[in-house]
């Protein structure tokens, strides 16, 4: 469903408010965890997850980085900047190719070229790259996509090597089961569902805002805005950082 908003003037810088550095991850690391936003995130079930490993102060090294107040929490979260459009299921292999896998996301500098080579695994058709050759971030704040994004194999590193480009959220008419439950553990970036087609109402280039708290989409470019569906109780885990670092913020392991 659409209707007609107000385009704001002057739009002349694109800033991400609220979407904090992640904590690297181990990639040989499997969690239990909810596959849709809908689904309610016990405390029973983040310990059961968290209880599936034993190295779990090992598999963690913060960057060295500052940390948002506390006060901020998923439901004031606001994205603001370009838009990068694909279709319908777009593979892990399109989003980070087999060749690349082996560049460890807990080593900063692996993790930073990891994003450089955020979706480009996609045919040729797609004219515009999602990272500029050269450019180590890209300048698309969010992913719009069709149906099923995120298919193929189980690799985290899929919704790692988008979080290490820059981007902050992917907005899907839905996704492959594990991509969004990769997204929630790993806290790399929202994995946002829309009640319609986006990706045949938005352009690759459009300026948009993401406001979480009250779920909707908004395309400054073509003055149109949209519902998406509420992230739910996965929001303060990706604001957080991913599952651990959810953990121990909230005191199911210790923070040291």
């Amino acid at each position: 469903m659409a209707f007609t908003t107000t385009t704001p003037q002057n739009l002349t810088t694109f800033t991400t408010s609220s979407h904090k550095p992640k904590l690297p991850f181990s990639p040989s690391h499997s969690l239990t965890f909810p596959t849709h936003p809908n689904q309610t995130l016990t405390s029973r079930a983040i310990s059961t997850a968290i209880s599936t490993s034993t190295r779990i102060h090992s598999l963690f090294t913060p960057r060295a980085t500052s940390s948002p107040s506390s006060s901020t929490t998923a439901a004031e979260t606001t994205f603001h900047g370009l838009c990068y459009v694909v279709g319908d299921n777009i593979d892990t292999d399109q989003i980070i190719p087999a060749e690349y896998l082996t560049l460890v996301p807990s080593k900063p500098d692996e993790y930073e070229k990891l994003g450089t080579y955020a979706l480009i695994g996609l045919p040729s058709s797609y004219a515009t790259r999602f990272v500029e050759p050269g450019e180590s971030k890209t300048k698309y704040t969010v992913v719009i996509a069709g149906a099923n994004f995120g298919c193929g194999s189980s690799r985290e590193h899929a919704p790692v090597a988008l979080g290490a480009s820059g981007a902050a959220a992917v907005v899907a008419e839905s996704y492959a089961r594990i991509f969004f439950r990769n997204s929630v553990a790993t806290g790399e970036v929202y994995p946002l569902e829309s009640e319609g087609r986006l990706c045949e109402e938005c352009r690759t280039g459009d300026v948009v805002t993401i406001e979480l708290k009250e779920s909707k989409l908004i395309n400054h470019t073509t003055g149109k805005e949209y519902a998406l569906k509420s992230i739910g109780d996965a929001g303060p885990v990706i604001e957080a950082g991913g599952i651990f670092a959810y953990a121990r913020k909230t005191g199911m392991i210790p923070s040291h």
